[in-house]
């Protein structure tokens, strides 16, 4: 675990991240290629930075970055890279879907690395992942492009499945994903939707078949 933690940690510091979360999004990354040029992108939970800066790189100078956070997170975009536009707001505020629209109408792609603070207590702490991540599939809901993607953090705990469902529901291919660079004891994993499709109807539960976790996320 240690070992884990050191590589990763002096790995952001040589490529200048300001956090080691980015090697969790390039792997994903790497391997479902969900982020492309030109492309619009929605950072929820961006603070410190690291998930903008790569996905700016990543779309390159035709597309564009939104990021959102509690905190500032004010970074300049590489050479080559996506402007950045950083806005300080609760993604729980109504008010932010306007705000988000006032810099572009909809998105190809929303990521979020969003994570609450935990207590100790992981029923406790999973329910508040999960408000998280359903605020974020309701962005998704409202802000996406036709097609578009959808990666987000969760805590796995005994209501995860049905919030893959949910997840299911609105996208076409849906995947479960451990990247290599997040904590073997740690309960987080990301769910991957891709092909956005407009809701006419949610699915019965037994319609659908549970997923296993994708825990080979590297190329």
């Amino acid at each position: 675990m240690r070992k884990v933690k050191d590589f990763y940690y002096k790995k952001a510091k040589q490529d200048k991240y300001p956090a080691r979360s980015i090697y969790k999004l390039e792997e994903a990354q790497k391997k479902y290629h969900f982020l492309r040029r030109g492309d619009s992108v929605l950072d929820l939970g961006c603070c410190p930075g690291s998930w903008s800066l790569y996905a700016s790189e990543t779309v390159g100078e035709t597309g564009i970055v939104v990021a959102v956070d509690l905190q500032e997170s004010e970074k300049s975009p590489r050479s080559g890279g996506a402007p950045i536009h950083w806005i300080v707001a609760d993604i729980m505020d109504p008010e932010l879907v306007q705000q988000v629209r006032k810099i572009r109408p909809a998105f190809k792609a929303l990521i979020s690395d969003l994570a609450p603070k935990t207590t100790g207590n992981r029923w406790a702490d999973h329910q508040q992942s999960l408000n998280l991540a359903r605020q974020t599939l309701f962005m998704a809901e409202t802000l996406l492009h036709e097609k578009g993607h959808f990666f987000c953090k969760a805590f796995q705990g005994e209501d995860f499945p049905a919030f893959v469902l949910e997840v299911q529901a609105r996208f076409e291919q849906v995947k479960v994903v451990k990247p290599k660079s997040s904590r073997t004891e740690s309960r987080e994993v990301f769910v991957l939707g891709m092909g956005f499709k407009k809701l006419k109807g949610i699915p019965c539960k037994e319609e659908q078949q549970p997923l296993a976790v994708d825990s080979t996320c590297t190329p």
